[in-house]
């Protein structure tokens, strides 16, 4: 070990109250990955202590999720690549978790929503640039690196982490490891999606059999996606949110389910989701149609169905597409001149197929804009009395307008692919329609 590196290592064996301090204030702040604010809390608390150290932090703007923060220590050794000492400041827990559990030791154990993966190793990697900053410098520069989505599959941050470490001489991430002591070389790869399956609403006394339930469905699709999983190849799949319904007495006309895929293998990844796709795509009740949405992780693999352009759907996605032009004739026309508001929603790079889809997706997101302020007001006034209907389009109107330019493109490698700004379209035309 270097004389600077054994200063350094001196310099953090003082500091055990200092770090459980900034623990402590970590631990105690909610950061849902959803939470924007909360991500950013504790990324400022991570950017302050580091700035009082004297370390130079950057901080990268991201819509719709936390920031990224990335922090720079010059090298002593006249190495030119860097170190990257890597986490995420996002987690699992709802807001509302830091107050119900807050920080605390115990027999020489820390506890809290967060504390192991991963505040800690944010709290470790925020000294340890602190260390080498203060004794003048690793052998090698540092770069810390601290994301806001990682619980999400870093749909946003996955391009700043790429190019953060392409090139690395080596890069170090602070989650926690076994509870053996060993250090995690290697983790599965992950895939979270979302279906959506569409049924037919009936009185579940006087006419039942008028109805087809989306929830049944769901249930047979759930018994199949879960057989995928395969153990011993370490292939997981799992549901693991599901919702639906529109009232005990009614068959149920919808039903939605989050999916997340585990695997260690691409050859695996690309087997399991042509599985899914299959799953989805085939019904086991008649007149069902579902649909299925990558939320996070790599792009489908080729023919699976999934993200594809569409001048390339596959069948399910074909007949979404019929459905969803068969209801936008039918449904009460769109203004032709949206709100000023609108001119932040753009569409390009659409093929003659795709055109009319993001046109219409367009219009409607832009009422979307135009409707969401009289629907904050009125909530205002008069709290719990809206719809579910018009607390969806609240919701995706909160989504929206947390974006400060959405851009519609046809290619999945460039943004929301057709087949979810057919979903997107058809959910908010629904809305937009309704009463």
């Amino acid at each position: 070990m270097s004389d600077r590196g054994a200063d350094a290592v001196r310099w953090l064996e003082a500091r055990e109250a200092a770090m459980l301090a900034l623990l402590a204030v970590l631990v105690n702040i909610d950061p849902n990955s959803h939470e924007k604010a909360g991500v950013d809390d504790v990324g400022a608390r991570i950017g302050g202590f580091l700035a009082e150290h004297g370390v130079s932090v950057a901080t990268i703007p991201i819509a719709g999720y936390g920031d990224a923060l990335k922090a720079h220590v010059t090298g002593s050794g006249g190495a030119n690549r860097p170190a990257v000492l890597m986490g995420h400041r996002d987690t699992v827990f709802p807001t509302g978790e830091a107050a119900r559990r807050p920080f605390r030791v115990s027999d020489g154990r820390a506890y809290g929503p967060g504390v192991a993966d991963m505040k800690a190793g944010l709290a470790m990697n925020a000294f340890r640039l602190a260390a080498f900053q203060r004794v003048g410098g690793a052998p090698s520069p540092l770069v810390g690196l601290f994301t806001s989505d990682e619980e999400t599959a870093s749909p946003a941050c996955r391009p700043i982490i790429e190019e953060t470490t392409r090139g690395a001489r080596a890069v170090l991430n602070s989650e926690p490891g076994r509870p053996s002591g060993d250090v995690v070389t290697g983790r599965k790869g992950g895939v979270f999606m979302a279906s959506t399956v569409h049924g037919k609403a009936a009185h579940s006394g006087a006419n039942p059999a008028d109805g087809t339930s989306a929830i049944g469905e769901l249930a047979h699709k759930t018994i199949a996606l879960h057989a995928i999983t395969d153990l011993e190849r370490g292939t997981t799949v799992n549901v693991g949110l599901v919702s639906g319904g529109q009232s005990v007495n009614t068959v149920a006309p919808l039903a939605t389910c989050e999916i997340d895929l585990r695997y260690v293998r691409p050859e695996d990844r690309e087997a399991a989701m042509a599985r899914i796709a299959a799953i989805v795509t085939e019904a086991t009740l008649p007149g069902i149609s579902a649909a299925l949405t990558i939320r996070g992780g790599p792009a489908a693999p080729a023919g699976c169905g999934l993200a594809r352009p569409v001048r390339g759907l596959c069948r399910s996605e074909r007949a979404t597409v019929r459905r969803s032009r068969a209801r936008s004739r039918a449904a009460a026309p769109i203004p032709d001149s949206p709100p000023a508001s609108a001119a932040r929603l753009s569409v390009r790079s659409a093929p003659s197929a795709a055109g009319p889809i993001l046109r219409r997706a367009k219009a409607d997101l832009a009422r979307i804009y135009g409707e969401f302020p009289r629907l904050a007001a009125r909530r205002a006034q008069a709290a719990g009395t809206l719809s579910g209907g018009e607390q969806q389009m609240l919701a995706i109107g909160r989504a929206l307008m947390a974006r400060p330019k959405l851009v519609l493109f046809d290619e999945p490698s460039l943004g929301l692919a057709p087949n979810i700004v057919e979903r997107m379209f058809s959910v908010i035309r629904a809305i937009c329609n309704a009463g």
